[in-house]
């Protein structure tokens, strides 16, 4: 898979970019979790759900926020890391000028940069949200969320407890117009750490979805 470097606002981004021959395939980013605490983009969940989306057809970026591997600048408690996420997006647009459909996901603080991301760009037509982190971030801001998605996440995830993230998927079903899914991966910890029980199960519910919002076609 072809290793990228492409301009984000503090300097250069480092990302690996996976295309599929045909130029009007739907288009995807893929957020990585929090940089402080060892998130890279070739976190497993990350590389996992890369794959996931190119698997069923999309054209794929993953990348390294800021400070992260060969990308430039320093962590900037979310606001520089959101600007870099739109840089992206740019960037594979610029790539992809035919995508009819334009996907974002994110696993932990990746999953809280990709909604606000959403929320600044309405050309995202559907997002996947891997264990958000509802207890330490504010998601206030979807007021209203503009796209459907899927919000999934493990049973015995003690970073983001359900109970959380619970809360927060109640909140967002009360807005008209969207349709917020939620899955839950039983006895699945943060990280789905066990590939079998955990890991797959996540994957190929995420693959579903996408799959059958995409055959649909709406948001």
């Amino acid at each position: 898979m072809p290793e990228v470097i492409f301009a984000g606002p503090e300097g250069r981004l480092e990302g690996r970019y996976h295309p599929q021959k045909n130029p009007d395939a739907p288009i995807a980013i893929i957020l990585h979790p929090h940089p402080q605490f060892g998130g890279t983009m070739n976190n497993r969940v990350v590389y996992r759900l890369h794959y996931a989306f190119h698997e069923i057809g999309f054209t794929v970026l993953r990348f390294n926020f800021r400070g992260v591997g060969r990308s430039q600048g320093e962590y900037d408690q979310g606001v520089g890391e959101l600007s870099d996420a739109a840089a992206a997006l740019d960037y594979l647009q610029s790539m992809n000028p035919n995508s009819k459909h334009c996907w974002v996901a994110g696993f932990s603080f990746g999953a809280w940069i990709g909604m606000q991301l959403l929320m600044r760009r309405p050309e995202i037509t559907g997002f996947v949200s891997v264990a958000p982190p509802a207890n330490m971030y504010d998601f206030s801001f979807l007021a209203p969320c503009p796209a459907s998605g899927l919000i999934i996440n493990g049973t015995a995830d003690r970073v983001a407890p359900p109970k959380d993230i619970h809360a927060l998927v109640a909140k967002l079903r009360e807005q008209k117009g969207i349709t917020i899914t939620h899955e839950e991966i039983e006895g699945a910890d943060h990280f789905f750490k066990d590939e079998e029980a955990h890991m797959n199960p996540m994957i190929r519910t995420v693959q579903e979805y996408v799959a059958r919002r995409l055959t649909e076609g709406t948001r």
